[in-house]
């Protein structure tokens, strides 16, 4: 069962190396650079605006999740069947580039998932400066920010009321 999201408040308590496992390993999501340490969460939170840098350093963990621009380099270990004619497809670099974006955004979603399966709050965020994170975590390298999560053990305390959502109608429609 599913709780409701709780991103408004502060998380605490340590995430464990067994949830870790799950979440990154187990769950085969792996483009997303977990920031945990004190002065990690102290650099990303100095990348963020307004309350999103006060989750970030109350979260034992908040994640970027990232894509890699150069990702086709690693197909012919993660995609060995098709990684030719994949590789060469990829050669166009726009079509690389929104490849990359919208997989990661997959995955992040999926990470959500999973996290909030496993009975963790997840607090997502796009309120950040993307060439910012870039330059401070992913410097060299051409990986880029998409955006970032909190994950940990809510609390009810300073939970906000569920914001109003549309109607099924209104946000969906049949083809």
């Amino acid at each position: 069962m599913l709780r409701g999201s709780r991103s408004e408040i502060p998380m605490h308590g340590r995430l464990e190396g067994r949830a870790l496992d799950q979440l990154f390993r187990t769950a085969r999501t792996h483009v997303a650079w977990i920031v945990r340490s004190s002065a990690g969460r102290e650099l990303l939170a100095g990348c963020a605006s307004g309350s999103n840098r006060r989750k970030i350093l109350a979260a034992p963990v908040t994640v970027i999740i990232g894509y890699d621009l150069d990702f086709s380099t690693t197909l012919p270990k993660l995609f060995p069947a098709k990684a030719t004619v994949m590789r060469a497809l990829f050669e166009d670099a726009e079509l690389a580039r929104v490849t990359a974006f919208r997989n990661s955004s997959l995955q992040g979603a999926y990470l959500i998932l999973a996290a909030r399966a496993l009975g963790l709050d997840c607090a997502p965020m796009s309120g950040f400066d993307n060439s910012a994170v870039d330059r401070t975590f992913f410097n060299a390298t051409n990986v880029k920010s998409n955006f970032i999560c909190s994950i940990g053990y809510g609390s009810a305390q300073n939970l906000s009321p569920r914001n109003p959502r549309l109607e099924f109608e209104q946000a969906n429609h049949f083809a």
